[in-house]
């Protein structure tokens, strides 16, 4: 059962920092153009011959 004390904190710390990490990425608007993403991928620009 002592286990469970230093388990508990430990699981609340690691979802506290996975918290903030997400909070991160939403603020700096990691997330704001996944379809250019989807669309980007297909694109044979990039492949061989970048565009200057």
């Amino acid at each position: 059962m002592t286990v469970l004390s230093y388990l508990i904190p430990i699981s609340v710390l690691l979802g506290g920092v996975g918290l903030c990490a997400f909070l991160y990425t939403l603020r700096t608007n990691q997330y704001d153009d996944p379809e250019g993403d989807a669309q980007r991928i297909l694109c044979d620009d990039w492949d061989e011959h970048p565009r200057p």
